[in-house]
């Protein structure tokens, strides 16, 4: 009797351990691809909360944050090695043109406590220059941007400047890509550059941070946008999306959409990610305009 019994919850826990590891591999695992731009490291940190969530609030399905540098994007979508990708709104362009990926919602940012869907390039200039006052000024000057893949902080000015008919390439005495915005600022400050650009807001948060005057700066070619609280010398472009790759099932990027409209800015996910949150995805026809207008990304 006592060895039956011993069989039967041997039994019971044979079949719950097979259930337990039928259901384990039954878990659906999705990858999403972060660009990097400040390391892997930030990267992880800033999205890993993210993944959590979706993760918590999606049964059956698990999200992992893969880190991307620039160069590793393109590859790992085409590749397939991700199955969901965050990269900036020019980027983006260049996967669905050249490889069918779709955005599937916009991130709403937080920038100096205002949630924002889109940004802008600002050109600056020491307020010190007095032979520099519009666009046509910069012929022949000194100018430092971020990187050419850049797209708040270089190719939204580019298409100003185009727009301008000037050609940078051709018209100033020097143009030198410096890495990161804050060089770009220091450099002009420090009068290395006689003018450069960033994406709107980088000035406006150094100034928070004690590390800038504002009134040292003269912005070119400024422009108003109603509710955008930045100053700003180029068109607003949308924000970042989060985007799926061609083999991704449409049934999970809905569920994942439906999630991810369900982060609050109190929400650690939010939080850590520096955003307010989520929506459907915004129309990113300006970002491939000025790609084709500029011959990069998937027009290069």
């Amino acid at each position: 009797m006592r060895f039956n019994r011993i069989k039967n919850l041997l039994l019971v826990f044979g079949l719950t351990l097979a259930l337990g590891v039928s259901h384990a591999s039954a878990l659906e695992h999705y990858k999403i691809g972060v660009l990097a731009k400040n390391g892997p490291v930030k990267a992880i940190k800033m999205w890993k909360a993210t993944a959590e969530f979706l993760s918590s609030h999606l049964p059956g399905m698990s999200f992992e944050i893969v880190p991307l540098d620039f160069d590793q994007v393109n590859p790992s979508i085409q590749e397939g090695k991700v199955d969901f990708f965050l990269v900036n709104s020019s980027m983006f362009v260049t996967a669905k043109v050249k490889y069918g990926a779709k955005a599937i919602a916009t991130m709403i940012n937080s920038r100096q406590g205002k949630p924002l869907k889109a940004f802008g390039g600002v050109i600056f200039c020491s307020a010190e220059e007095e032979n520099i006052n519009k666009l046509a000024d910069l012929k022949g000057k000194t100018f430092f941007a971020v990187k050419k893949s850049s797209f708040g902080g270089w190719q939204m000015a580019y298409k100003e400047l185009l727009d301008a008919g000037i050609d940078p390439f051709k018209d100033f005495a020097k143009l030198q890509f410096v890495g990161k915005h804050d060089n770009v600022v220091y450099a002009v400050l420090n009068g290395v550059a006689e003018a450069g650009t960033v994406r709107t807001d980088t000035l406006e948060r150094m100034a928070a941070a004690g590390e800038i005057d504002m009134e040292d700066f003269k912005i070119i070619n400024p422009k108003k946008h109603s509710g955008f609280p930045f100053v700003c010398s180029t068109a607003l472009y949308p924000e970042w999306p989060m985007a799926k790759v061609k083999h991704t099932p449409s049934r999970v990027a809905s569920k994942m959409v439906e999630a991810l409209k369900k982060i609050k800015s109190t929400d650690k996910a939010a939080k850590d990610a520096k955003i307010v949150g989520w929506v459907d995805a915004l129309d990113y026809s300006p970002v491939e305009n000025l790609q084709k207008k500029l011959k990069v990304g998937a027009y290069e």
